[in-house]
């Protein structure tokens, strides 16, 4: 690629708003600055509240397309008697084909950043990743450091977090498929450890301490049994010096099926079972009340006034107790709760009204509001100032993983997107949640497909995993949908990429399932009514309609690196070029807008192929060293073909770019603050407006950005 422009600095980003949709695994009040909290995600980094402006603020957005295993944020930790120092641990995954983790620590509240790079592997998006803050300031020294690993056993830093080392004379024994330490928490001057390769049963511990920071021991008398193999999170109370674990008898945040609460007299040793309600019972309609338990989070205010969350409590929904008593008695918030999601109405799922959560583990009490309560979902942030109404306090933290988008040439809308997770959504406006919330009839999962008619952009099809089915059609550019009459069987269970032709007469549906399998292409001339096998399409192949010639469609297989074309609007495809990339690097074939047989097709690693007769022939594009993902957008004024966008690498820097002269230059749009970490699912420009580009990420959500005028 060509050299970029000097830096993006021309360019305004920001997210479109959707509102959280991703698992908030961690929410920290800072104990001694009114209004400071952070936040973190599992796989879209860490977040501060602005409690002046009501949002918060992302942290880690400087992250870039090598550093993308660090978006997930394994814990955070802060400095109570130092207010600027805040610290994080990121890792999104511990296989042996990702990245180490780092440590990243801030003087500035995360305005600006120092980097540790670790020599083991952090798990923020792996099972156990709603557990405690297994990051912390020593109560006794604010250069030392404690952080807790999941394979690697219990690191130390007596630098601020500069270097790490393995603490000496820490007891548990790590295994390879084991959770490791849990959380760490301050008790007084003693620092109390979680340990999640116990069993609780049978000797071995999963609870440690120490009071000098040099000789552990296991905590006496820590409870057993199935309902405590795995502690889960504690909390402090200082004024009664009880420490509050919760336990599950898995890490979570799925598969718990029983678990328990207990408290520690530190000053006697003396421990008690205070489980709110005993897993295991049966709801009204007779289902099992199976559950773990996640969340704690102790009143700074108040003394025996603490909070816990029941977790993977699906029968009878997820909830929060509160105690005032230090556990004796407790009452559900659930049953008095209020709920106002008309900020974020893609939380009522469908439904006429929200629930009150799932996979409630983070949680946590403003210690100067005691009524401040909040808890994080699955997909956003709770909270509460009266404990009993309660919304989404979201503003400004998007997770969302994205896969689709489309910017249509006309009409209310100038994005529609698709998410893992929350499926396809209409944005009337960038800047609010869509008001429509996720697309229903069906409702979807994670979005597999997202395609409109250039010719007719009234008519829009979509694809994904869903339990009332897969595919589903909207004659008014994606504002309300219908499914498919019918769908082809294996549609159930691996939905696939869909296209439409220019004039919406014919859908070509692809089938992959999510080990890989790969399954015959389907097609349908009636609207989905009907469908009929296509035998001569490349499994897997992501099918790509002619914009300009509803006869046409195109497709890339990229086992054998040749360029496919159907010129009877999908009932066959024949070989057209051949000897292109093939394997397993990741491909993206793209249609210029407007013009027939005008392909590009971005391959990792092997740059940007081009071909203007309809893929019978190809020319590698000079100015491109790597290309990612690729599309179009407005001309400039005064060019005659569209702008194009693309996340592509130099010899130096993988990063997002445009250009106005048919790909012979390119400008990099975005800077080293707005990266994202992997942003190469898809990009596109607007048609509509020259210079808007919508980029999806993996975590971030949808950014867009514009030429600052």
């Amino acid at each position: 690629m060509a050299a970029p422009a000097a830096d993006g600095s021309a360019y305004r980003w920001r997210n479109v708003v959707v509102g959280g949709t991703g698992f908030v695994t961690g929410v920290l009040f800072h104990p001694s600055v009114r209004g400071l909290a952070y936040a973190r995600t599992d796989i879209g980094g860490a977040y501060r509240w602005d409690d002046r402006a009501g949002r918060w603020t992302p942290l880690t957005d400087h992250l870039g397309w090598d550093d993308w295993n660090l978006l997930g944020v394994e814990a955070i930790a802060v400095d109570p008697a130092h207010p600027g120092r805040v610290y994080l641990a990121l890792g999104t995954y511990a296989q042996s084909w990702a990245g180490n983790g780092a440590v990243l620590r801030s003087e500035d509240r995360g305005a600006t950043w120092s980097r540790a790079d670790l020599d083991v592997k952090l798990g923020a998006n792996e099972d156990g990743r709603g557990a405690g803050e297994r990051l912390l300031v020593d109560p006794r020294d604010s250069d030392t450091l404690w952080l807790g690993t999941r394979h690697d056993g219990l690191l130390k830093s007596t630098d601020r977090g500069a270097t790490w080392a393995a603490a000496s004379g820490f007891p548990a024994k790590p295994s390879a498929s084991g959770q490791g330490v849990m959380f760490l928490v301050a008790v007084g001057r003693a620092v109390y450890a979680g340990w999640g390769d116990g069993d609780g049963t049978s000797g071995t511990a999963n609870l440690y301490r120490t009071a000098d920071g040099t000789a552990w021991e296991a905590v006496p008398g820590q409870p057993s049994g199935t309902a405590a193999k795995v502690p889960i999170r504690a909390a402090y109370d200082t004024h009664t010096r009880e420490l509050y674990v919760t336990y599950a008898n898995a890490p979570g945040p799925n598969g718990q099926s029983d678990g328990s609460v207990h408290k520690l007299r530190t000053a006697t040793g003396k421990w008690a079972d205070v489980t709110p309600v005993k897993p295991g019972g049966t709801t009204d309609d007779g289902s099992a009340d199976t559950f773990g338990y996640g969340g704690v989070a102790v009143d700074a205010r108040r003394p025996g006034t603490l909070a816990v969350s029941t977790n993977n409590r699906w029968a009878d929904v997820d909830t929060v107790y509160r105690t005032t008593n230090g556990g004796r008695t407790w009452t559900s918030l659930k049953d008095a709760a209020v709920f106002d999601v008309s900020e974020t109405p893609y939380l009522k799922w469908g439904d006429d009204k929200p629930k009150f959560g799932w996979w409630i583990q983070a949680l946590a009490v403003d210690p100067y509001d005691s009524k401040h309560i909040v808890y994080g979902t699955g997909a956003t942030l709770y909270g509460t100032r009266d404990l009993k109404r309660w919304a989404p306090q979201i503003r400004g933290l998007e997770e969302a993983s994205v896969v689709q988008l489309v910017s249509p040439p006309a009409g209310e809308a100038h994005l529609l997107s698709g998410s893992r997770d929350i499926g396809v959504m209409y944005h009337e406006r960038l800047t609010a949640s869509p008001a429509r919330g996720m697309a229903t009839n069906p409702v979807s999962g994670s979005a597999t497909g997202l395609a409109q008619a250039t010719a007719k952009p009234s008519y829009v099809v979509r694809a994904g995993w869903g339990d009332n089915g897969n595919g589903a059609y909207s004659n008014d550019g994606g504002q309300t949908w219908a499914p498919f009459e019918a769908q082809p069987d294996i549609a159930k269970d691996a939905p696939g990429p869909i296209a439409t032709n220019a004039d919406g007469s014919a859908l070509l549906w692809s089938f992959v399932h999510w080990d890989g399998t790969k399954y015959a292409a389907h097609r349908s001339t009636d609207n989905g009514t009907t469908w009929s096998e296509i035998s001569s399409f490349p499994k897997r192949a992501t099918p790509v309609a002619d914009p300009a010639d509803p006869t046409l469609f195109y497709a890339y297989d990229t086992d054998t690196g040749t360029l496919l074309a159907s010129t009877d609007s999908g009932r066959s495809f024949t070989a057209r070029a051949g000897g292109l990339p093939s394997g397993d690097a990741q491909f993206k074939l793209v249609a210029a807008p407007g013009r027939s047989g005008d392909l590009w097709l971005s391959v990792k690693w092997n740059g940007l192929y081009r071909s203007t007769d309809g893929g019978v022939s190809f020319s590698k594009v000079a100015s491109c060293w790597a290309s990612y993902t690729l599309g179009f957008g407005r001309a400039a004024d005064g060019a005659d073909y569209p702008a194009i966008y693309q996340v592509g690498s130099t010899d130096t820097i993988t990063a997002v770019y445009r250009s106005d002269d048919e790909a012979k230059t390119w400008t990099r749009i975005n800077d080293d603050a707005h990266q994202w970490g992997w942003t190469g699912e898809v990009i596109v420009g607007d048609p509509r407006v020259y210079g808007r580009v919508y980029l999806a990420t993996n975590g971030r959500g949808i950014q867009y950005g514009e030429p600052v005028r």
